[in-house]
Order: C-alpha cells, then sequence, then structure tokens
C-alpha cells in the first residue's frame, strides 16, 4: 500500500507503533504461515500473536512458523522482557498478559470467550501498556474473542485493523470486531502485510 492508500484508508501510518497485537483462531495456521513468510527481517516493533490453541497442542506451531519467518518466532516465557523484531506466540491454555515496564506474565484464570489464551485479555493489557503505540489485528476466528479488546486499543489512541471477512475463512470473529468497533479499518490479508512491512 503507498501513503495514499493509507491515508484514503483512514489508517495514520506516521503514528510510531511498539507493539502489534494479533489475534486469530479458526484458520489461524494458514493465515499466520502466509503472515510470517511476509513479514520483513528489519521489524521496528514487537509482534504478539494469540492463536486459540487446546493444552494438549505439541508446539509445531512455533517450529513451523520459524521455518517461514525471517525473524525469531518463539512462544512467551512468563515474566520474559518484550523485544523489538521478535514475533511472540502465547501458550497453549495460558492466558497471556502485557505488564508496565513490557514484560510478559502468563495466567491460567478462568477461560474467557470460552478462550484459554483470549485474545481480549492480550488486548486489554496492551492498550494499557502501549496505549496509542499499539496496533491491534483481528483474524479469522468463529467466535466473538478479540471485539472488546480491540474496543479498548481503540479508546486509548491506538490503530484497529480487522481482516476482510470475505476474504477470511471463518467470518464471525471479523464480523463481531467490525460490529463492535465503527472505527476499525477493514483490510485484506496483503493490505495489512503492507502496512506492517511499512
Amino acid at each position: 500500500m503507498k501513503k495514499t492508500q493509507y491515508i484514503e484508508k483512514g489508517i495514520d501510518s506516521i503514528k510510531s507503533i511498539e507493539c502489534i497485537v494479533i489475534g486469530v483462531s479458526a484458520g489461524g495456521f494458514e493465515v499466520l504461515s502466509y503472515l510470517m513468510e511476509k513479514i520483513p527481517k528489519d521489524l521496528s516493533c514487537s509482534i504478539v500473536i494469540v492463536q486459540h490453541r487446546t493444552a494438549d497442542n505439541d508446539g509445531y506451531l512455533v517450529y513451523h512458523l520459524n521455518l517461514l519467518s525471517k525473524i525469531l518466532v518463539k512462544e512467551v516465557d512468563d515474566k520474559e522482557p518484550i523485544k523489538k523484531g521478535v514475533v511472540y506466540l502465547a501458550p497453549p491454555d495460558y492466558h497471556l498478559f502485557i505488564e508496565a515496564g513490557e514484560t510478559f506474565s502468563l495466567s491460567r484464570d478462568e477461560r474467557v470467550n470460552y478462550a484459554r489464551p483470549s485474545i481480549d485479555v492480550l488486548f486489554e493489557s496492551a492498550a494499557d501498556v502501549y496505549a496509542q503505540k499499539c496496533l491491534g489485528i483481528i483474524l479469522t476466528g468463529k467466535n466473538h474473542d478479540g471485539a472488546n479488546g480491540l474496543t479498548m486499543i481503540s479508546a486509548k489512541g491506538g490503530q484497529v485493523i480487522v481482516q476482510n471477512p470475505h476474504e477470511a475463512e471463518a467470518k464471525e470473529m471479523p464480523n463481531a470486531a467490525i460490529s463492535k468497533n465503527n472505527d476499525a479499518i477493514i483490510l485484506t490479508l496483503d493490505e495489512i502485510i503492507s502496512f506492517i512491512s511499512n
């Protein structure tokens, strides 16, 4: 996307983004594979992802994404400092929080929106820490997780993007996010990648 296209779509490309948080569920394996293959190696912020995964997940997703990615993809460790140029993935069956001081915290609190990890939990904590320097992105998924968290990011001055439901494998999560966020920018996956890359 060129700068004029950002303006036309209502995206403030001038803002300094320090943390990108991404929520994805059903259809996530394919979408994240495509996304990680395209992310540039000189990424100047951190990316934190909640992909709904079950407790018995064997860790193959992280291994697979590292094969495709030009930058490190890793599962989060409790109390780990957040570094730029790294892609972090919430461990299965743990909520992922971002704490003041830009560190991670893991919790096995009750499920939120029937999920653990919950996208809302990550997004709301990221909004508190990064405020206007946070970009929240909702991708394909079958439930409503992430819609409230995206609202929090927007309320704190951050930017919010939703994958175009027409191209999403599962439309429910993008549609829920759009219905709760009138200021959400709706982009195709290729447009999202272009924006992150810039």
